[in-house]
């Protein structure tokens, strides 16, 4: 499948800032699931900076816009080939043990529920693949996909108590409860273009990786009970959402902050 990318991102603000500063994790990973024909990411106004892969294999970019800065426009475009890899990440290469990601975080902080269902998602499971599976199931069944219903520092304990969230909430979760029953697992951001129906689908997207011995980083996307494959574009991971977030950035001045953000994806036909 080629897929194509269009994803603006711009910050409005009510009075002139000074500096601003971005880093930005918006480029495709390297590995067998997907190919970049064409990729770029600019800053309008931006003056580009150094890039370099991070010890997961993300490529990173800075920039820096000087002032006065009244508005910050971010624009991806992009045409990448997916192929279905059964949610393994062949190929790609990283330095980061996978026993690091073990850690936990504000955001997937395990409280005895999450403890509770990720007790009783393995029982009786003997093959950590086995594990993973049960694990993301157990998710998609507790926590129910409703926009709107949480917020971007909503943690996973918060969304399980709830038993909705989106998909941010439910890469959280199923990271916590990985993590509990001793999975390594980590926060993936990126694309999805359709539901497994063909349904579209809110483009920007969240899931969770799972380390099983043998096989490697395997993804799990609770929100769509499926692993990726063709129809997601992998960009980046970490411990959570805020470590795996494609724009992380820094102002100056006291100015209100104003987000908006449009993303598309398309089926190239072949």
């Amino acid at each position: 499948m080629i897929l194509t990318v269009n994803h603006v991102t711009t910050y409005d603000y009510d009075a002139p800032m000074g500096a601003a500063v971005q880093s930005l994790r918006m480029f495709p990973s390297r590995f067998e699931g997907q190919r970049v024909i064409e990729w770029d990411v600019s800053v309008e106004g931006g003056l580009r900076g150094g890039s370099f892969r991070d010890g997961a294999g993300d490529r990173i970019e800075g920039w820096s816009i000087r002032p006065p800065v009244d508005e910050v426009a971010i624009t991806v475009t992009g045409q990448v080939e997916t192929f279905d890899t059964s949610g393994v990440l062949r190929g790609h290469r990283e330095l980061v043990h996978p026993m690091a990601y073990l850690r936990e975080t504000v955001a997937t902080w395990i409280d005895d529920s999450l403890a509770a269902l990720a007790e009783e998602a393995v029982a009786g499971a003997t093959e950590n693949l086995d594990r993973a599976h049960r694990l993301s199931a157990a998710i998609s069944e507790a926590i129910a996909y409703k926009p709107g219903a949480t917020h971007s520092h909503t943690t996973a304990a918060e969304a399980l108590a709830q038993g909705e969230g989106v998909c941010q909430d439910h890469a959280h979760a199923l990271v916590a409860v990985a993590r509990c029953a001793d999975l390594p697992a980590r926060y993936v951001s990126g694309y999805l273009f359709a539901t497994d129906d063909g349904t579209p689908h809110e483009a920007a997207h969240a899931w969770g990786e799972i380390w099983v011995a043998g096989i490697g980083w395997i993804g799990f996307d609770p929100a769509n009970k499926c692993c990726p494959d063709e129809r997601y574009i992998r960009l980046g991971s970490g411990l959570d959402a805020r470590e795996a977030a494609p724009i992380r950035g820094i102002t100056q001045g006291s100015g209100e902050e104003r987000l908006h953000v449009t993303v598309a994806l398309d089926q190239v036909q072949q």
